[in-house]
């Protein structure tokens, strides 16, 4: 009698699923399996994670919805048998709220034992937002947040570039979605998560005069030269600085200037 497959620990969000596929392996005709399920670190004010077995055709064998604490599985042929734990993290999860889930199998051939353990993390959320109204729309969350009685939201990211896009860091997906609903450039929440990954560009400053060289034409966007057009001269990557002459000046004078005080309107031929 023994367990076969990995029983790691797993990080899931509110809401999502996840699971663990194993094997059980028996001389046995017939297999009984027992369960205990207990939520973490607060048992008693813990909310309720579903936790389910299925089979390989995906037929659920047992849950923890019901009032059974055991089961029996029939081995034909004696081959070893193909499963799956299931475990659904609540709306209502916190950050390190957790569940263990410990199957003990029983037969004529012996006794096997394994834990399997998930731990709630944050989710990251894509909220869809009219157009250049981004920075509006994070603020206004922010404010809502910032007010509301539970901390469901860690963060609000609204990078530079990404236009109708905001990213939402929160615990409970359900009480994030309702702190949107009254925000009137907020539209709705893509469905699903973001990953990490797919965020971690935007983490990362960009250098203002990435995608200049010399002999670009730029127009400058303030200071007292604003809305003339120059040719770039030389790029100082370290100061992010740009060395640009007027083109319709009658004497060509260099100006440096900040790499974000200019828009690039040509690029060298």
């Amino acid at each position: 009698m023994m367990f076969i497959g990995e029983n790691n620990l797993k990080k899931v969000a509110a809401s999502a699923i996840v699971s663990w596929p194993f094997k059980i392996s028996s001389g046995a005709n017939k297999v009984r399996l027992s369960f205990s399920v207990v939520a973490g670190p607060d048992a008693e004010n813990a909310p309720e994670w579903t936790v389910s077995l299925h089979d390989a055709t995906e037929g659920e064998i047992w849950t923890n919805d019901s009032s059974r604490t055991e089961v029996s599985i029939d081995f034909p042929g004696k081959e070893p048998k193909e499963l799956k734990l299931e475990v659904i993290c609540p709306n209502g999860a916190r950050y390190g709220d957790s569940v263990k889930t410990v199957i003990t199998a029983d037969a004529e051939d012996g006794t096997a034992t394994m834990e399997f353990d998930a731990v709630a993390q944050q989710s990251i959320m894509v909220l869809k937002t009219q157009i250049d109204q981004e920075k509006t729309v994070a603020n206004e969350l922010a404010s809502k947040a910032n007010k509301a009685k539970d901390k469901d939201i860690y963060a609000i990211l609204s990078p530079a570039g990404l236009r109708g896009y905001v990213f939402v860091e929160g615990m409970n997906t359900d009480r994030v979605r309702d702190l949107s609903k009254d925000i009137k450039k907020a539209r709705n929440f893509i469905e699903g998560e973001a990953d990490i990954s797919e965020i971690s560009p935007y983490l990362t400053p960009v250098s203002a005069v990435v995608g200049i060289v010399e002999g670009d034409i730029v127009e400058l966007v303030n200071g007292p030269f604003k809305g003339e057009k120059a040719r770039v001269q030389q790029i100082d990557q370290g100061k992010e600085e740009i060395t640009v002459e007027l083109v319709e000046a009658m004497v060509p004078i260099p100006v440096t200037v900040k790499g974000d005080s200019v828009r690039l309107i040509e690029k060298e031929k």
